[in-house]
């Protein structure tokens, strides 16, 4: 329907293992059957076709490395999503939020801090910090010497800027280190 091929038919209740082992497992198939793949003895690739084509091939031969090729396009792009949501579960569909269960969408309720945000806030699904810590483990917002609540005053980008910081540092550190006095050698007995 409108370029789109959806079959909704099928229905697993919560009780019916084996047709839901039976769903995943065909959702779960590879793009290609081993059944019908096979080298032949000139150690080319054969793979059978599931249906005859219209001009009656039944099976299609390529070199190995053309044989890969095909398979490499078959991969998909990394970081692309491979399911599309339409209608109700569409990212901007007004009614998304009632039917996610984390009631994310357009619709979703308005509440005083969340119109207090900026148009950045809005399209950042995390701040930096939130992803530090998600993804590393990482709690820049947390005093590792007091446990208390840290605050970011400043991103600085300018490496000239980042330069004079870390040297002004460094210099710092010098300065604090004990100055021992110097080396002088054993007293000389008589």
């Amino acid at each position: 329907m409108g370029g789109f091929s959806l079959h909704a038919g099928v229905a697993v209740r919560a009780n019916q293992h084996s047709k839901r082992e039976r769903l995943c497992r065909y959702i779960a198939r590879p793009a290609l059957s081993e059944q019908r793949l096979s080298l032949t003895a000139a150690g080319k690739v054969r793979y059978q076709l599931k249906m005859p084509w219209r001009n009656g091939t039944t099976h299609v031969v390529y070199e190995p490395l053309d044989f890969l090729a095909k398979l490499a396009a078959l991969v998909p792009r990394p970081r692309v999503n491979l399911t599309r949501y339409h209608g109700v579960f569409a990212p901007n569909s007004a009614q998304r939020a009632l039917v996610t269960p984390a009631g994310r969408g357009k619709g979703r309720a308005q509440s005083a801090k969340a119109e207090a945000r900026t148009p950045a806030e809005w399209h950042s699904a995390m701040t930096w910090a939130q992803r530090l810590k998600r993804v590393f483990g990482i709690d820049i917002k947390t005093c590792t010497a007091c446990g208390g609540t840290l605050s970011i005053i400043a991103c600085i980008e300018d490496p000239a800027v980042i330069k004079a910081i870390l040297a002004h540092l460094a210099d710092k550190v010098r300065a604090v280190q004990p100055r021992l006095p110097p080396g002088r050698a054993p007293p000389a007995f008589s």
